[in-house]
């Protein structure tokens, strides 16, 4: 997934970070309001990590105004304010979720995930490809001769094209859930990891459309 990252503490934005990156999402990292309110113009993000304090403004504010935009990305709130009436009003002013600092980053990877199966309308982890068996939290890939192994960025291609569910996904798409803003692209960066998918996976999984994108035959 691509992640957009709202949090102004240094030590806990480099940690959450380097978690989402360990887990093969894409996390463009800002520590003020403004900045993430650019970002969102730029990109389609799947996810927004929302800090409630920052050096220019209250999160909270700024997710109200995201949901009378009419923006319907999914948000975790991760704050250290834990009194009751306050994960009330985050909820009620949009958010999908809630995490109080400190929290352990295993327990955010899972709430990630959690939500992004459920704005892919796939609550279900697991789904079948033919004759594979995805296990999309845990990143592992059945098939009749036992486990596969894909890399990281393997697992971001596969799942960019499942959350597709059959139609097609533009190179650029893909693109931009493999690089951050300050991670560079090679010209062939897609072409290569389908091809990889595609001798680990079967030749016939996933089909090219030359010019516009790929999709997965479900």
């Amino acid at each position: 997934m691509r992640i957009l990252l709202i949090e102004d503490d240094e030590d806990l934005g480099a940690a959450v970070q380097d978690r989402t990156g360990a887990d093969g999402h894409v996390a463009d990292w800002m520590t003020r309001l403004e900045d993430a309110r650019i970002c969102l113009q730029t990109v389609a993000y799947d996810l927004v990590l929302l800090d409630m304090m920052l050096p220019d403004g209250k999160g909270i504010d700024f997710l109200r105004q995201l949901r009378r935009s009419g923006s319907g990305v999914p948000v975790i709130i991760l704050t250290a304010m834990d009194r009751i009436s306050e994960r009330i009003a985050g909820l009620d002013a949009g958010a999908d979720d809630y995490l109080v600092k400190p929290f352990d980053l295993s327990e955010l990877a899972a709430r990630i995930g959690a939500v992004g199966r459920r704005y892919q309308g796939n609550p279900n982890p697991t789904l079948a490809l033919g004759d594979l068996v995805v296990d999309l939290p845990r990143r592992q890939l059945r098939g009749p001769r036992g486990e596969l192994t894909l890399s990281a960025k393997e697992w971001v291609v596969l799942e960019t094209l499942l959350a597709g569910r059959g139609r097609l996904i533009s190179r650029a798409m893909i693109e931009d859930r493999l690089y951050s803003f300050d991670g560079a692209a090679e010209s062939n960066t897609v072409e290569v990891y389908v091809s990889r998918l595609r001798r680990k996976l079967g030749r016939d999984l996933i089909q090219t459309q030359r010019g516009l994108g790929y999709r997965v035959v479900l």
